[in-house]
């Protein structure tokens, strides 16, 4: 039986050692054509509250996250300004039934990485 899909994510501050709180993640669609999806603030968890694509409104197709850790790293006074890696955008590929998806970023000023997580 194949499971319905969703999209959470959360962030990891590698620099500091604990939760990325307070970054902004923007959700876009890219196919047929660009559009926005939905965006969101970490929590104290470094975790978007609710899922980015829950399975109500799942859509198959290709989508591109966008991570605002320029802006959260220049806040804790780690970056300078402008920034080394500012918004960083992660492209996936989200097929149906494929269960959830959860693309975590590992993130300080100057390096990022990223995967799909459980």
């Amino acid at each position: 039986m194949a499971q319905d899909s969703y999209l959470t994510t959360h962030i990891l501050d590698t620099a500091r050692g604990r939760p990325g709180a307070g970054v902004t993640v923007e959700l876009w669609r890219l196919e047929p054509e660009p559009g926005h999806v939905v965006t969101t603030v970490t929590n104290a968890d470094g975790r978007a509250r609710d899922p980015l694509l829950p399975e109500a409104a799942f859509m198959p197709g290709r989508y591109e996250l966008r991570f605002h850790i320029g802006a959260y790293f220049r806040e804790a006074g780690l970056a300078a300004d402008p920034p080394y890696l500012d918004v960083v955008p992660v492209r996936v590929h989200l097929a149906a039934g494929q269960g959830h998806y959860h693309v975590p970023l590992l993130c300080a000023p100057w390096s990022y990485t990223t995967y799909r997580g459980s």
